[in-house]
């Protein structure tokens, strides 16, 4: 007989292993699952964890997005481009039909949607009957969502309780819910951003062209930057002005905010992600940083 050679796994091959076996749960124990697909980096690696879980068969679930409609174009177009490559269902629910249905009401055309999407999926989650919707959250990202267990409970009304939930002893998940309840699915958990870029570099994912460093209108609002488009413009005395900059995280273009960055490759971003001392949505969600649309307060009303 030939030799063996074992192969020492690695940090990521752990992450991996332990994400793929969460998502075959996912697979074996719910009846109507639902991957969330936004195309941005941590989404575009469940979809990686998700191919390495079921091909050549295709998904045992769709992807769902819910598009505020105020996302950047770069990413919705990556959004369709990828589904597209992977032969598999996309199901799109809009917050405008939320808001035309008076479901939601803003205070202005331009207030950031982000607060606001609990409305929508929970529609989609019971228009589809959706019992689990698996998610790119992690822990590290913010204190809410370090609080969150893999399989998180959602009672009836699609609420999040922290201080009621079932306990995940090693790798023994608890499924089971009752008509109306679902379970949100957070296979990534566990992983960092740093984590995250490592992975992508390694599988050699393609991701979309605002995270990398880029020329771009920003005008400065507090200590944050903010992307000039066609939902922010300048005002009182805010000037205008042109520099390099990069995306860490991706979403609603009025509160979302780009970094002061050179790094145009994936190894620029390693390095940098391992210098930086600001957390990623502390730096770049301007929405996260007000009490008043706190994360726990938004996961507790049905957000991701």
């Amino acid at each position: 007989m030939g030799n063996v050679i074992h192969r020492k796994l690695t940090h990521l091959d752990v992450l991996e292993s332990e994400s793929i076996h969460i998502m075959r749960e996912v697979a074996a124990e719910c009846g109507n699952p639902a991957l969330l697909f936004s195309g941005g980096k941590d989404s575009i690696v469940l979809l990686r964890l998700a191919e390495k879980a079921f091909r050549p068969a295709r998904f045992p679930f769709p992807l769902l997005h819910i598009d505020t409609e105020h996302n950047f174009p770069e990413v919705i177009a990556f959004r369709d481009k990828r589904a597209f490559e992977l032969g598999e269902r996309l199901i799109v629910r809009s917050m405008e039909d939320s808001i035309r249905a008076k479901r939601i009401v803003l205070k202005s055309p331009d207030q950031s949607r982000n607060a606001f999407q609990s409305v929508t999926l929970l529609d989609a989650i019971e228009e589809f009957k959706f019992d689990a919707c698996i998610g790119g959250a992690r822990r590290d990202e913010e204190k809410a969502r370090a609080k969150e267990r893999i399989f998180s409970f959602r009672d009836e009304f699609g609420q999040w309780d922290p201080k009621n939930q079932r306990p995940e002893l090693w790798d023994l998940y608890n499924t089971r819910v009752h008509p109306g309840e679902n379970i949100r699915v957070f296979p990534i958990s566990n992983w960092t951003e740093m984590d995250i870029w490592q992975y992508i570099s390694r599988e050699k994912l393609e991701i979309p062209e605002i995270y990398f460093a880029h020329e771009r209108e920003v005008i400065r609002r507090g200590s944050s930057l903010l992307p000039v488009s066609r939902l922010v413009k300048p005002v009182g005395d805010e000037r205008v002005e042109t520099i390099s900059v990069r995306f860490r995280t991706v979403g609603d273009m009025t509160c979302t905010c780009p970094v002061e960055s050179t790094a145009s490759t994936l190894e620029d971003i390693i390095v940098e992600t391992a210098t930086t001392r600001i957390t990623e949505r502390g730096a770049t969600r301007m929405d996260d940083q007000t009490s008043e649309a706190s994360m726990e307060l938004r996961k507790k009303e049905g957000y991701f």
